[in-house]
């Protein structure tokens, strides 16, 4: 049986002609109603919700897409959790009292309170930003669903907002994390000079759909260019992270987690692995891991993990060297 309140609200809204209520309730119904796996009722409920006064169905990558729907996401499986990354631990904190708000919502809804549901990522590349993100939606129960940029940016004047609208109402009926990767694409300041006035009217529909998300819909965005965001997406943000590079014990500590998860001894402390690899993000350093774990593996069964270890550092370093050179060159 649907919550009481929803109920309440869609017939409040019938009577006093309030459209935005009975949407926000018909949309909260259909969450419910999802995850009670009753697909089928949420289906037609959904028949009956508007986008700019057409009919419109939810659309999930993965059922079938009706009439040629352009899929304005892709849903992806979470496979880590909070225990799998090295966060730093004020992140985490907040992390895990966000987990608990979404798990305990009725009580907070019982004071008239809702769980935060809006997190700004800023960082680096490589860092954790998306593996975050896809943590949050394993420890919710959530699906993760991934905004792809090439289905809703488009050329003609307005059609990126209209496209915006459509993938919010698509995410609002069902429990998730949506996640926006380089947020900077569509969330850009838009007092400079060089955008053009689409990128404002892009912008400013942004910050409505954001202000008309339920709380069920957990939205999270990341960028590596935060001077780029416009000040008023910032505000929309009730927590906003920064993931910076491993610091040298960081490095160790993830070290460490890959000797555990993988089995395989690396040969040389962590203290001496951690210097050797100063500067890498933690991307980089599963890469390092995963190549000593492939040259492991394919010399078998007479494999030596510290020579191994060894000639995965010589290349690394000529790497990051190389890298280095390819900036200074760039830089004159």
């Amino acid at each position: 049986m649907a919550r009481a309140d929803l109920l309440l609200d869609i017939v409040k809204a019938g009577a006093e002609g309030d459209q935005e209520l009975f949407r926000r309730a018909l949309e909260a119904m259909i969450t419910e109603e999802r995850s009670k796996q009753h697909k089928i009722l949420a289906d037609r409920l959904a028949e009956h919700l508007t986008i700019n006064g057409k009919s419109f169905r939810p659309m999930r990558t993965t059922h079938a897409v009706p009439n040629g729907e352009v899929k304005f996401y892709h849903e992806v499986l979470p496979r880590r959790g909070f225990n799998d990354l090295l966060l730093p631990p004020l992140v985490q904190q907040s992390c895990m009292e966000l987990v608990e708000e979404h798990n305990r919502r009725d009580l907070l809804r019982a004071h008239n309170l809702e769980p935060r549901n809006r997190i700004l990522l800023v960082g680096p590349p490589g860092n954790g930003k998306t593996s975050l993100a896809e943590a949050l939606a394993q420890e919710l129960g959530s699906p993760l669903l991934v905004v792809r940029y090439e289905s809703i940016i488009g050329s003609y004047l307005g059609e990126t907002a209209v496209r915006l609208a459509k993938l919010f109402a698509q995410a609002r009926t069902q429990r998730c994390v949506l996640f926006f990767d380089e947020f900077d694409v569509i969330g850009k300041e838009r007092g400079d000079v060089h955008e053009t006035g689409e990128i404002k009217r892009v912008v400013s529909s942004l910050l409505l759909q954001i202000d008309q998300l339920p709380s069920h819909v957990v939205i999270v965005t990341a960028t590596n260019h935060s001077e780029l965001l416009d000040r008023a997406v910032w505000r929309r943000f009730q927590l906003r992270f920064d993931l910076p590079a491993p610091s040298k014990g960081q490095r160790m500590a993830w070290l460490q987690m890959f000797e555990n998860r993988s089995g395989l001894q690396l040969g040389y402390s962590h203290d001496h692995l951690a210097k050797r690899l100063a500067g890498l993000s933690f991307a980089e350093l599963e890469q390092f891991a995963l190549d000593v774990q492939r040259r492991y593996v394919l010399t078998m069964p007479g494999a030596e993990p510290r020579n191994i270890v060894s000639e995965c550092l010589k290349q690394w370093t000529n790497r990051a060297a190389s890298v280095s050179s390819n900036q200074g060159d760039g830089d004159d």
